[in-house]
């Protein structure tokens, strides 16, 4: 079976460790990763070395969803997260392994992602995007920083 894989590169104007909690925090996932028309439930998130994840988008035009979830694999503070992720589906079979690369820069942090085994029904121009929309919303959460 062939498998897709994924790889995006960003600068943000934001520090390594507000990305990093963005990946890690339920309230925060769920309001950036979803692509837009997208909703997202986190079912649950243990965010450590052998811990889980679980959560499903829904389409808000058609209510149609999909979950998945996986296991974090590798956590550096700031630095990396590496974690897989299943479908439920059957549909959508195998594994797919993310890994997130954060480095501060002058600016702020170079973000890179790879994402590998994207199932082969899933258009891979697709999946880019997804990604592309999610991370507009992404530095949307990151960069501002606003008083209390």
């Amino acid at each position: 079976m062939t498998t897709g894989t994924i790889r995006l590169h960003r600068v943000l104007n934001a520090t390594p460790e507000r990305i990093y909690r963005a990946f890690l925090e339920p309230d925060a996932i769920a309001k950036w990763l979803p692509p837009y028309g997208f909703t997202c439930q986190v079912h649950h998130m243990d965010a450590r070395v052998g811990g889980t994840h679980k959560m499903s988008f829904r389409n808000f035009g058609t209510g149609n969803g999909h979950s998945f979830g996986g296991e974090y694999i590798e956590l550096v503070p700031f630095e990396k997260i590496r974690y897989s992720d299943r479908f439920d589906n059957p549909n959508l079979p195998g594994q797919m392994d993310v890994t997130i690369s954060l480095r501060a820069v002058s600016c702020g942090t170079e973000l890179t992602i790879v994402q590998e085994g994207v199932p082969e029904v899933i258009p891979v121009e697709m999946c880019y995007l997804g990604w592309q929309e999610s991370l507009v919303q992404l530095a949307k959460l990151v960069e501002p920083v606003i008083p209390d």
